[in-house]
């Protein structure tokens, strides 16, 4: 059963529902804030930084391969900056504006920024049993208040990321916090470690050998209708955009395109990134790539082991799509 369809009968399974308030209480007052560090990190980015820095996938992964850091996105603020929910409760199934600020080290919304992959802020959206991922991007008006209509599927905890650079500031910064959704809790597992998933008629393989604590190398490949996408279209500069979340405490990963996408340029079938796993244990990766003037999201949940997990492609693809078709926000 796909992610979306056991979140839809969730809504009549109604003897697994759980009181809200007492499901919910960590909420966003939990949320962690990193250690006060005045000082600058070492380690500069430039400023295709964030959600994947546009370097070559070889020997690129200084200021990132290393496993002792705290991982970016389990706390609510880092290096003066904080991430403000305007509210931090929600009705399901209702568009409501979902608002925020960031505030900076003086106290004051940011209102100055480097861009990262052609937008400001990133907006990730996730609810904690990693169901239901949106990619979206909100506006800012003058006074730095961030903005955008946002519908919550389902009730439950809910995360979200800001991923951004601050003007001056010389790498990307990925804030994290809780929002609470009330309604029916139906926890969604996750689907199973595989190779291949399909969407939309479009079949997404991943090969690749990730090991606990070591950079590792990624490569999507992407199909429709048994024959290689070769004209893939640059979304946010690239031909594709990899989050990568650690189950658990649901760190957010920084990924690498190993290729730029100019604009009008064309690409695949290959998707290559480098990403660091930081412990061993599963993760769900979340591609976006867009082909025909339409963004789709491939999942898959990976098990990374300490020495090493080799995941191989099918050899044959499926004749019918077996996942989640349900369209992703963007």
């Amino acid at each position: 059963m796909s992610r979306a369809v056991a979140l839809r009968l969730g809504a009549f399974a109604g003897v697994l529902v759980l009181a809200f308030a007492g499901a919910f209480a960590i909420g966003s007052a939990v949320d962690p804030i990193a250690a006060a560090d005045t000082q600058e990190p070492a380690q500069a980015h430039d400023d295709q930084g964030g959600m994947g820095d546009m370097e070559p996938a070889a020997g690129h992964g200084e200021g990132h391969g290393d496993a002792s850091a705290q991982p970016p996105g389990l706390a609510v603020s880092q290096a003066g900056y904080t991430l403000v929910p305007a509210t931090t409760f929600f009705q399901p199934n209702q568009q409501t504006p979902l608002r925020f600020t960031v505030t900076g080290p003086d106290g004051k919304p940011v209102t100055r920024y480097t861009k990262t992959h052609e937008k400001d802020l990133h907006l990730i959206v996730v609810r904690r049993d990693l169901s239901g991922f949106h990619h979206v991007h909100p506006t800012m008006d003058a006074q730095g208040n961030w903005s955008i209509p946002f519908r919550f599927t389902a009730g439950g905890t809910w995360r979200l990321y800001a991923d951004f650079q601050p003007a001056g500031h010389n790498q990307p910064i990925t804030l994290g916090t809780d929002v609470n959704v009330s309604g029916l809790y139906i926890p969604v597992p996750l689907n199973e470690p595989a190779s291949v998933f399909s969407i939309h008629g479009y079949d997404v393989t991943l090969a690749g050998s990730p090991q606990a604590g070591k950079e590792s190398e990624l490569t999507f490949t992407v199909s429709k209708g048994g024959k290689p996408v070769t004209d893939l279209q640059p979304y946010l500069g690239a031909f594709g955009h990899l989050v990568s979340l650690r189950s658990g405490d649901l760190a957010y990963l920084h990924n690498h395109p190993a290729e730029h996408a100019e604009a009008g340029g064309k690409g695949g079938p290959k998707i290559t990134f480098g990403t660091t796993f930081p412990t061993a244990g599963t993760y769900s990766l979340f591609l976006d790539f867009q082909h025909a003037g339409a963004v789709h999201t491939a999942e898959f949940t990976v098990t990374v082991d300490a020495d090493g997990t080799t995941i191989v492609p099918p050899t044959a693809l499926p004749s019918t799509p077996g996942h989640d078709t349900t369209p992703h926000g963007h």
